[in-house]
C-alpha cells in the first residue's frame, strides 16, 4: 500500500470515528445558540434551510413601529466569542452511572448528583431538563487572586482552526489565548458566560436563579446577567450580612462585612416571591366578642398623598372631641387625601372598622382596621410584605460550625451557611421546586433541601453538580499525579486535611456531607420525620470518552464485522478510569436517554430478542446498543412489531456494533412496516 493511500485512509478513519456530537461542534459558531433558541420562539423567521431572514425580521419591526437603536452599550471582553460559542456546543462527555450508589442507598431517591465539568453536565442537562429547573443557586469562584480561580479551557483547536471560527488574525488569537491559567476578568466572564447561558434555558417560565459573588466581580456579572437575562428581569441584588463582629479587616479602607446575591427571573412578569410577616400588628380588645369573629387585624392610615388627586376624598373629617381634621400629605410634595369617601368612612365609624388615635401632640391620625385573611378552613392567614433586600441573620461563621457538627470543618473555607440557602429558598411560592447547584462545594444546598423537606413535610428535589478537584497535585500536562521522593502524592495547599482524611477529590467531600446530613437530620427529627423523607442521591460521573485505536489500517474495510471489536466494552467505568462497576452500555444507555429527554428516573425494560438484550422505553423507543445483532433478531424484532406485540416509534442503535449488513437488512425490513418505525444511528 502507498503512502499516499495509507495517508488517506486514516484520514477517513479519523473522521468516521469522529461522534455525532463532535461532528455537530465542527459546525458551531458563536450565534449558534442564540440562533437555536430564537428559532425555537420565532420560527417564521427562518428560512427551510435555516438561515435567519434578517429582513423579513426587520419589517415586522417598522411595521410595529419599533426603531432600531442607533448606538447602546454592552459589556466586552477578551474571548466572549469563544464563550458564546461554548454555548452552543453539544457535550462531548458521556454519563456513567454509579451502579454501586443507584442500586443501592440512592435506589429510590428523586435527588441527583453529577461528578464532572458543571459546564459538560449543563450540556447534557439541555435535553430532559429544559425548562423544568424551579430555583437555581450558584456559588461561583469570586476570581479574588486567592481563591484559586484560573480559566480551566486549553483551546483544543489550533490557531488556523482560531482564526476561522471566529475571523481573527494572528495577534487576536494571541490575545485570545492569553486567558488560559489566568484570573483576569475576561478570563472569568469566559468562564462564566456559557453556564449562565445554558444554565437561563433550564429554568422554568416562574424560574429564578441566586449567584453569589463579592465586589471583585459584582459589577461585571451584573452586566453580563443583565445582557442574558434581561435587565426587566433583574429581580434585586441582595446584601447578605456574612460576617459577624466588625467586619473583615482586609481593606485599610472600610471593613468589609457584606456580599451579595444576584437575582435574575426567568420570566418577570411570572415570579411570585413569598412575602415575610409582619410583625407589629396591633391587638384588639380581647373582651369585644364582636372582633373576635372578625379576627386579627391590623391598623393602616386612612390618609394617603395622593397619586392621582381626586376632590371628592379630600375632605374635613371630624374626630371624637369635636375638631376636625384633613388629611395629611406624608411630605411627599403631593395633596393628600383621604382613602375611604365620606360614605364609606360614616359606615366604617358605626361599624367599629374606623380607629382614632390621640398623637403626643393631642392631634388626632384616622386609622382603618385591615382584618387578616381566613383559607378554607376559616384558619386566619398572617399578612405578609415583601422580603428585605438586607439578609442579616446569619454569617459564614454559622456554615463553618455547621460542618464542625459534622466532622468536615476542615476541608472548606468559609462555607454558606443552610439557614441563608433555606432563607433563599423560603422564597419560593413554586410547591415542591427543583433546585439545581453546579457549584456544589460542600453541598450547602442539598443540605438546605433536606432540612426543610423534613420540617414542612415537602418534597423538593436537588441537582447537585461538582468538578472532581483533586486534594493532591497533578501535572497539567499528563494528567497524572505529582509525587514526592518517597513516591507518595503530595496533596494540595488546601487539600492536606482531606487527603489526609482519605478525600482525593473535593466531590467526595461533597457527597459525604450530604450523607451525614441526612443522617443527623433523622437523628434530630426521629418522631417527626416524614415517612418518604428523601437523604439521598443518585450518582452519575460525566468524563471524556477514551476512543480506541482501530488496528489493521491496511485492511481498512467498512464491512468487516470485526471492525469495531470492543467498542461498548470502551464505556465502561473501568476503560473510562472512573470509579464503579458499570458496564459500557449501561453508560451509552444513561447517555442516549438523557439526549432523547429522558428524565434520570425513567422506567426502562428489558426486552429479549434470543440472546440479544434490548431496551424499551416508554413504549416509545428501542434501543440496541451490544454486538450480536443478526437475521433472527431482525426477524423477531419485525414479526413483533408486525402483530403489535411490541409498539415504538423509532429504533435507536449503537452504529458501531453493526456492520454493513446487518444496518441493511435492518433498515429494509423496518421500511416494509405499514406502520411507521423510524430507525436511528448514532456513533
Amino acid at each position: 500500500m502507498t503512502f499516499a493511500k495509507l495517508y488517506q485512509l486514516t484520514k477517513n478513519r479519523r473522521n468516521f470515528m469522529q461522534t455525532d456530537n463532535e461532528k455537530y461542534n465542527e459546525t458551531v459558531q458563536p450565534n449558534t445558540a442564540f440562533l437555536n433558541e430564537l428559532k425555537e420562539k420565532l420560527p417564521e423567521f427562518f428560512a427551510e434551510n435555516g438561515s435567519f431572514d434578517i429582513d423579513k425580521f426587520k419589517n415586522q419591526l417598522d411595521n410595529n413601529n419599533i426603531n432600531e437603536l442607533s448606538e447602546g452599550y454592552q459589556l466586552d471582553f477578551i474571548g466572549k466569542d469563544y464563550a458564546r460559542r461554548q454555548a452552543g456546543e453539544m457535550p462531548t462527555t458521556v454519563i456513567v452511572p454509579d451502579e454501586k450508589q443507584n442500586k443501592g442507598e440512592g435506589k429510590d431517591s428523586n435527588n441527583l448528583f453529577f461528578t464532572g465539568d458543571n459546564l459538560e453536565v449543563l450540556r447534557h442537562l439541555q435535553n430532559n431538563y429544559q425548562n423544568k429547573i424551579d430555583v437555581i443557586y450558584i456559588d461561583p469562584p469570586y476570581n479574588t487572586g486567592s481563591d484559586g480561580f484560573v480559566y480551566p479551557d486549553s483551546f483544543e483547536y489550533s490557531d488556523e482552526k482560531l482564526k476561522d471560527m471566529f475571523g481573527l488574525d494572528d495577534e487576536q488569537v494571541e490575545r485570545l489565548k492569553s486567558i488560559q491559567g489566568k484570573s483576569s476578568h475576561s478570563a472569568w466572564l469566559t468562564f462564566m458566560y456559557p453556564r449562565l447561558v445554558l444554565a437561563k434555558r433550564l429554568l422554568s417560565s416562574k424560574g429564578i436563579i441566586f449567584i453569589s459573588i463579592d465586589h471583585n466581580e459584582q459589577a461585571n456579572l451584573t452586566i453580563l446577567c443583565d445582557e442574558l437575562f434581561g435587565e426587566i428581569n433583574n429581580v434585586a441584588n441582595l446584601v447578605w450580612t456574612n460576617k459577624e463582629g466588625g467586619g473583615s479587616s482586609d481593606s485599610s479602607l472600610f471593613r468589609i462585612k457584606n456580599e451579595s446575591i444576584l437575582t435574575y427571573s426567568k420570566n418577570i412578569f411570572q415570579l411570585k416571591i413569598k412575602g415575610m410577616k409582619i410583625s407589629n400588628i396591633e391587638r384588639y380588645n380581647q373582651s369585644d366578642e364582636y372582633e373576635l369573629e372578625r379576627g386579627k387585624y391590623y391598623l393602616q392610615k386612612l390618609g394617603m398623598g395622593s397619586i392621582s388627586y381626586s376632590q371628592s376624598l379630600d375632605y374635613a373629617l371630624q374626630c371624637p372631641d369635636g375638631s376636625r381634621i384633613y388629611p395629611k400629605d406624608n411630605n411627599n410634595g403631593k395633596r393628600a387625601i383621604w382613602r375611604w369617601s365620606k360614605d364609606k368612612v360614616k359606615w366604617g365609624i358605626e361599624n367599629d372598622f374606623i380607629v382614632f388615635k390621640k398623637n403626643n401632640d393631642g392631634k388626632y391620625t384616622v386609622y382603618t382596621k385591615q382584618y387578616l385573611k381566613v383559607d378554607n378552613t376559616n384558619k386566619q392567614i398572617d399578612r405578609k410584605q415583601p422580603p428585605m433586600s438586607v439578609i442579616d441573620n446569619f454569617s459564614s461563621t454559622q456554615g463553618s460550625k455547621e460542618l464542625k457538627k459534622l466532622e468536615l470543618q476542615e476541608y472548606f473555607s468559609y462555607p454558606k451557611p443552610t439557614k441563608l440557602i433555606r432563607w433563599l429558598l423560603d422564597r419560593i411560592t413554586t410547591k415542591n421546586p427543583l433546585i439545581l447547584d453546579f457549584f456544589a462545594g460542600s453541598s450547602t444546598t442539598a443540605d438546605a433541601v433536606m432540612q426543610l423537606n423534613a420540617e414542612d413535610g415537602g418534597h423538593r428535589k436537588f441537582i447537585m453538580v461538582q468538578l472532581p478537584e483533586k486534594t493532591y497535585k497533578v501535572d497539567q500536562d499528563t494528567g497524572k499525579p505529582i509525587l514526592d521522593k518517597g513516591g507518595q502524592k503530595i496533596p494540595t495547599k488546601g487539600g492536606k486535611a482531606a487527603y489526609d482524611a482519605g478525600f482525593k477529590s473535593i466531590d467526595q467531600i461533597s457527597r459525604e456531607r450530604i450523607r451525614r446530613a441526612a443522617k443527623k437530620i433523622r437523628e434530630d427529627n426521629e418522631l417527626t420525620l416524614p415517612e418518604n423523607f428523601d437523604g439521598s442521591f443518585k450518582h452519575y460521573r460525566v468524563v471524556k470518552p477514551i476512543k480506541q485505536t482501530l488496528e489493521n489500517i491496511e485492511d481498512f474495510d467498512p464491512n468487516n464485522t470485526n471492525l469495531f471489536t470492543n467498542m461498548v466494552d470502551g464505556f465502561s467505568s473501568q476503560s473510562l478510569e472512573v470509579a464503579g462497576d458499570t458496564a459500557g452500555e449501561d453508560t451509552i444507555l444513561t447517555t442516549w436517554l438523557a439526549k432523547d429527554g429522558y428524565s434520570f428516573d425513567t422506567n426502562v425494560e428489558e426486552i429479549k430478542f434470543g440472546n440479544y438484550t434490548a431496551h424499551q422505553v416508554e413504549n416509545n423507543r428501542l434501543y440496541l446498543i451490544n454486538e450480536g445483532w443478526g437475521a433472527d433478531q431482525t426477524k423477531e424484532l419485525l414479526n413483533q412489531l408486525g402483530t403489535h406485540q411490541l409498539e415504538v416509534q423509532s429504533v435507536v442503535l449503537f452504529g458501531y456494533s453493526f456492520n454493513v449488513a446487518e444496518l441493511r437488512e435492518l433498515e429494509n425490513g423496518l421500511k416494509q412496516l405499514d406502520s411507521k418505525v423510524t430507525l436511528i444511528k448514532r456513533y
